[in-house]
């Protein structure tokens, strides 16, 4: 399979539109993770389909402090706003460890355009208002839930039926149990969480669209699971 067509789109949506629909409740419009965590997933996502599309090269660097490295190998436009603003802020200072370049696509803010599109598509409705009329509050409500649906019904037969997944499956279980939230994207399986979870790694881990995606899907999740993390205890110590 071409590098190019590893993380193919579907209905002309890419990754990060389906991880933030996944992870926004239907009917409240809110994020079922934490706000970090729910951003870190979209630029995971961003970070990941820049990778196993070409752009990005998953490199490992020598010498004494050898580590792994994101480098921008093909900065060609996408002719799409959301990713090429991330190929942009991915190689705006050259090569870096994938947690940095999650950082620098992050502060973006992709996720506001990514809502936004989901809006133009029909498939959420934007609700903005402010609480004791000053805080401003959104929340973004499902108005046609038909492909989020069978996105999860299809994580779901690779989770717990068991079928190969597709390169972009992959790339969602891998986004979905870096930021914790598969548990939540995907309830009444039967399964307890751990043995979800466990599952989702695996199906991570396994050689879906080549090498390339391969080490794609490993060097996001690691850097999705890195920020989530640190995210997470600076929550915890406050």
């Amino acid at each position: 399979m071409p590098v190019a067509e590893a993380v193919p789109k579907v209905d002309g949506m890419i990754v990060a539109e389906d991880v933030l629909l996944l992870l926004t409740d239907d009917s409240t419009g809110r994020s079922v993770v934490d706000g970090t965590r729910r951003d870190i997933a979209v630029a995971g996502a961003l970070v990941g389909e820049l990778a196993a599309t070409g752009r990005l090269a998953v490199a490992r660097t020598t010498g004494l402090f050898a580590r792994t490295e994101l480098r921008v190998v093909d900065a060609t436009p996408f002719g799409d706003d959301v990713l090429d603003d991330a190929l942009q802020r991915a190689g705006a200072r050259g090569g870096a460890s994938p947690a940095a370049v999650l950082e620098r696509v992050r502060k973006g803010r992709p996720r506001e355009r990514v809502y936004e599109r989901l809006v133009a598509r029909g498939i959420l409705r934007a609700d903005h208002g402010r609480i004791l009329g000053i805080f401003p509050t959104s929340a973004w409500p499902a108005v046609d839930s038909a492909h989020e649906a069978e996105t999860r019904r299809g994580l779901h037969d690779v989770l717990v039926v068991g079928r190969t997944a597709t390169p972009r499956e992959a790339a969602l279980v891998a986004l979905l149990v870096g930021v914790d939230g598969l548990a939540k994207v995907l309830p009444g399986t039967g399964l307890s969480k751990r043995e979800l979870n466990a599952r989702a790694k695996r199906v991570a881990a396994q050689d879906v669209g080549g090498e390339a995606v391969r080490k794609a899907v490993e060097a996001m999740q690691a850097a999705v699971i890195a920020a989530s993390t640190a995210a997470t205890a600076a929550a915890t110590s406050g």
